[in-house]
């Protein structure tokens, strides 16, 4: 009795040992295939970390790229010879490299030609038919005005440029061209490539329909004001207060030669200023969305009844033959704040990333201003591939940028919306006032048109003559005597002016603007 349960005892523990033998052995043959299914489930992931990086971005000229900039018009191009110049390998890729016909894009303004010095790039300006502007003559109810523009402490080739956009445009591609590190190839970029929150690089599309890829450390989004990448990296808050109506009027005499003409008329200004040696261009600006047809003949009526009753005596005749010769363009005007998501190996230039009212044409200061920024920046970058480095210094760029792209925005919005015609007596005033307190001359003329110059383009000094203005408007109103009606339409002129530069200021972030040393990233920027 006593061996049958020994054997039993035995045959139980035995049992219970085989079974958790089998139960462990069983466990880590589970455990074995789990990791192979995990290894061939990574794999493939692998295997397109390795095709990204060596398959679909291959070498450009035996080199890797440094930075894909998607876009070559003025900001595109000007910054591929830039970032080409200072040894960086360079891609462009743009949608469309045949010479660009635009209406806008046509005057540069002095403070964006000496940039242009800066960048090395003043000879794109040369063998175009570009013309020299050495001012602005305002006209107003029969009157005008002369504004020069203040270089008398500058070279003697300093001054505006006005011109054809495309000749340029295609001048400075054909310079960054000529560096053996700058590839500029044709094709629509379709997307951003991420990769763990981190920009890669682009997926774009040739003519032919073939989708490429194309990698750096550092992608550059300046493809304009339709730009459809801009979404990821920015917050999109376009405003279209207006459109441009554009002309060609041929073989005929400004007033004021070299000079760019502003007529402020009603319900919004004319501008003209030459784009050849035998072109002046018109720009009439037409507040809101909604156009005259062109189809129908609504456009050149609208345009001979209401606009050219307005325009200088001299310029009538070929304003009418324009009209007539039926080759009108339209384009709306677009305003936009930088509000930029900082997005590790990604950058947004040019319109794309900011976008100010044409009327004082700064958009190319701005942009050529950017690029001497970030220049400037990469300088003591020598390997992109350092992220986090890269990562600092590009949000260092929004920073730095502020004061001068918000002064010329600033000034670009509220002169605008000083200058339209309104049947509101306080907004008449201010207008009225502006014309007179730009014809006084000196300090009077010299700083408003040095800020709209971009010679010298410091939001204090915005802010102080646009309240001179205001203030200038509201002497006139209350000399000799003053009544309480003059009195009410005063304080309603400083209230108006209050409710015209304020809200652009606060879009344009004011700490970003006037206190741009108070903000982190200011001080992140490398010593230069």
């Amino acid at each position: 009795m006593i061996v049958v349960d020994q054997h039993l005892l035995w045959t139980f523990f035995a049992s219970q040992f085989c079974f958790v033998l089998l139960y462990t052995l069983r466990r880590r043959n589970s455990s074995n295939a789990n990791k192979i299914k995990l290894k061939k489930k990574n794999f493939p992931e692998d295997c397109a970390k390795q095709r990204l990086a060596d398959r679909e971005c291959p070498l450009v000229d035996g080199s890797r790229t440094d930075v894909v900039i998607v876009g070559a018009g003025v900001a595109g191009a000007a910054l591929a010879y830039t970032l080409g110049k200072e040894g960086r390998q360079v891609r462009v890729i743009e949608r469309d490299l045949t010479e660009p016909d635009r209406i806008v894009g046509e005057l540069l303004q002095p403070g964006g030609y000496l940039k242009l010095v800066e960048l090395g790039l003043e000879d794109c300006v040369e063998e175009i038919d570009a013309q020299r502007v050495l001012g602005y003559a305002l006209f107003m109810d029969g009157k005008n005005t002369r504004l020069p523009y203040p270089l008398e402490k500058f070279q003697s080739d300093v001054a505006g440029r006005s011109f054809h956009n495309g000749r340029f445009i295609q001048r400075m591609r054909e310079k960054a061209a000529t560096l053996p590190n700058v590839q500029l190839e044709q094709g629509t970029v379709t997307s951003l490539l991420e990769e763990n929150g981190t920009i890669r690089g682009v997926q774009y599309k040739t003519k032919d329909g073939q989708e490429h890829k194309a990698c750096a450390p550092l992608t550059i989004v300046c493809d304009g004001c339709f730009s459809n990448l801009r979404r990821s990296l920015c917050n999109p808050k376009v405003d279209v207060p207006s459109c441009f109506v554009g002309l060609v009027l041929e073989n005929c005499q400004l007033p004021f030669e070299n000079h760019g003409h502003v007529v402020l008329a009603d319900p919004s200004p004319i501008l003209f200023y030459p784009i050849s040696s035998t072109e002046v261009r018109c720009l009439v600006d037409v507040p809101g969305q909604k156009l005259p047809s062109i189809a129908n003949g609504e456009m050149s009526n609208y345009l001979k009844t209401v606009v050219a009753p307005q325009i200088p005596p001299e310029l009538h005749d070929a304003f009418i033959s324009a009209i007539d010769k039926g080759n009108i363009r339209t384009m709306p005007n677009r305003s936009m704040p930088a509000d930029p998501h900082p997005t590790p190996g990604a950058l947004l230039m040019g319109d794309a990333f900011n976008m100010r009212h044409p009327l004082t044409g700064g958009g190319m200061t701005v942009a050529l201003s950017d690029i001497v920024v970030l220049r400037d920046l990469l300088k003591p970058l020598h390997d992109l591939n350092d992220a986090t480095s890269l990562s600092k210094y590009l949000e260092s760029f929004y920073t730095l940028r502020k004061p001068v792209a918000s002064t010329i925005n600033t000034l670009a919005g509220a002169l605008y919306k000083v200058l339209l015609a309104s049947p509101d007596q306080a907004r008449k005033e201010m207008r009225q006032a502006c014309f007179d307190y730009l014809s006084i001359g000196g300090m009077c003329s010299t700083g408003p048109v040095a800020l709209l110059s971009g010679l010298n383009p410091r939001p204090t000094s915005l802010v102080l003559h646009f309240f001179a203005v205001a203030i200038y408007g509201v002497g006139r109103l209350l000399l000799p005597f003053p009544s309480p009606k003059r009195m009410w339409i005063g304080a309603r002129l400083i209230s108006s002016a209050s409710g015209i530069i304020f809200p652009i200021i606060k879009a344009e972030g004011v700490r970003q603007m006037f206190f741009p040393a108070t903000i982190p990233a200011y001080h992140r920027a490398p010593p230069v």
